[in-house]
């Protein structure tokens, strides 16, 4: 195992990240929420990071998925909370009409949108409780599982705020809509039993099992695949979820199959019919296919 407990280069010194525990095992990423002492409730700090450790792992064709998790008894209790001013740390002068509106921008939203963006498969390992922020930043993550100590709950209604992180986008595509209007509008903590019946996470595993059953899942998305073909499905799913017509996903897919048709497919036909493992070689770093593209974001306005 490595560990990469530095972020980005700040002049010529390598900065340590604050609020997160990074290691590598081969081709896995493990991301450890790393504020124990306080839960690991979250910060903008710990926005920041993560915005940054999701950056580093994209651009990385040796990380083939990213494991989040959390160090101590919880994985995020939610947003630690301003003991004065602004409960979020916004600025209440800002019209929400006005361009400076991008300086009051959802935090947890700015995380999940660049979860959406990524090319690499995201697993979360819940092993503790996770409540506003800490289970909305799980949402745009392809797996979650959680030990039986896990608590989940979007908790907004009780605090007397709206959903976040953009919750009502991904919420209802999970889990359907009357399910997420119950747990919008209840605002309860529940455990791992319901959030499982409730379709929320797929498995419940013994706490000590947790971590590795999540790397079984990750390399069972790893091994033997083509990363540009994980890369291409998983940006085609989430995005076609919101298209108006399947009209929309053919015109990219007969795009994207021109593409890896070319590469990765042949090494792909060739190694089956010779009985072999293949050796795939379109890298992330190349770029994606011509008609999708998969780092798209509409502006903010």
């Amino acid at each position: 195992m490595s560990s990469l407990h530095m972020r980005k280069p700040s002049g010529e010194h390598a900065v340590p990240y604050e609020t997160l525990e990074i290691s590598q095992e081969e081709n896995l990423q493990i991301i450890r929420l790393n504020r124990p002492e306080k839960m690991n409730a979250f910060t903008l700090t710990m926005a920041n990071e993560l915005l940054l450790a999701l950056d580093a792992a994209d651009e990385d064709d040796s990380v083939r998925a990213v494991i989040f998790t959390g160090n101590g008894r919880a994985f995020c209790a939610g947003m630690d909370l301003a003991p004065s001013g602004n409960v979020f740390g916004l600025d209440e002068n800002i019209d929400a009409n006005s361009p400076e509106m991008e300086k009051n921008r959802d935090t947890g939203g700015k995380v999940v949108l660049r979860m959406f963006r990524m090319k690499k498969p995201l697993i979360a390992a819940v092993n503790g409780a996770s409540v506003g922020v800490g289970t909305t930043m799980q949402l745009p993550m392809d797996v979650r599982i959680a030990s039986p100590f896990a608590k989940f709950g979007f908790v907004f209604s009780q605090r007397g705020i709206s959903l976040e992180s953009c919750a009502s986008w991904f919420l209802p595509r999970l889990v359907g809509l009357p399910k997420a209007l119950e747990w919008s509008f209840r605002g309860h903590v529940f455990g791992a039993e319901e959030a499982l019946a409730g379709g929320l996470i797929s498995e419940i595993v013994e706490a000590d099992a947790l971590l590795d059953r999540a790397k079984e899942i990750a390399r069972g998305f790893t091994d033997s695949t083509s990363m540009m073909s994980v890369a291409i499905n998983r940006q085609l799913l989430w995005r076609m979820m919101g298209a108006a017509h399947p009209m929309e996903a053919h015109k990219i897919d007969s795009r994207t199959m021109l593409h890896t048709s070319t590469r990765d497919g042949k090494e792909g036909v060739q190694s089956f019919l010779e009985k072999r493992d293949p050796d795939f070689k379109d890298m992330l770093a190349k770029g994606p296919p011509e008609g999708l593209d998969w780092d798209a974001e509409p502006p903010f306005e």
